[in-house]
Parts: C-alpha cells; sequence; structure tokens
C-alpha cells in the first residue's frame, strides 16, 4: 500500500488548487537507478486503464502498473529539510538507500 501524510496531501491540495488542476489526479512514477536506489517524477495527469487509483488524505494519486512494485509500503511525506526549504519526500523501504526517521 502507497500512503500519503496530511502535509503531503494538504500540498497536492494546494498546488492542484493553484494550478487549476483540481479535476486531475497526482501521477507518481519510480525508477530503478543503476546503482539500486530509486528516483522519482511526479505531476497531474487523467486515470488511464493500467493505473492504481489511490485516494489518500483527500488527494487521488495515480501510480502505473509498472512502478506498483517499486511504491509498495512507501509514504509521500513533505517536510522541511532546511529551514525555508520545504520539499516532498519518499519514505521507501524498497529504496536501498532508505533510512528510516529517527524518533
Amino acid at each position: 500500500m502507497f500512503t500519503v501524510t496530511r502535509a503531503a496531501a494538504r500540498q497536492i491540495r494546494k498546488v492542484a488548487n493553484d494550478g487549476d488542476m483540481e479535476e486531475l489526479a497526482l501521477r507518481i512514477a519510480a525508477a530503478r537507478e543503476s546503482d539500486g536506489g530509486i528516483t522519482y517524477r511526479m505531476g497531474f495527469d487523467e486515470v488511464s486503464t493500467e493505473d492504481t487509483l489511490i485516494s489518500a488524505g483527500g488527494v487521488d494519486i495515480l501510480i502505473g502498473g509498472n512502478d506498483k512494485e517499486l511504491l509498495q509500503g512507501a509514504t509521500l511525506d513533505f517536510v522541511e529539510l532546511e529551514p525555508g526549504r520545504p520539499s516532498f519526500v519518499f519514505l521507501n523501504p524498497n529504496d536501498p538507500h532508505f533510512r528510516p526517521p529517527k524518533e
């Protein structure tokens, strides 16, 4: 299962509203890099027949068939990694570079 935090859902809705894309869903794509890590792409798109549609946190997320395995168990968050520089972050146990957040 792919999850979206409240902070990420809030930011996705804001971006969709600001860009007049409320009728579209956020497509998330993942690809394996040569070092085994995973890179991600996001953009608003329409649903196609190959997609899995997930509703999470009040937003619709599209995941294509080839990306399901890489995104299984991942979480999309929106955090401030550096002061004044918030960004989307993928917490993905399928990525060998993933380090769980310290509590």
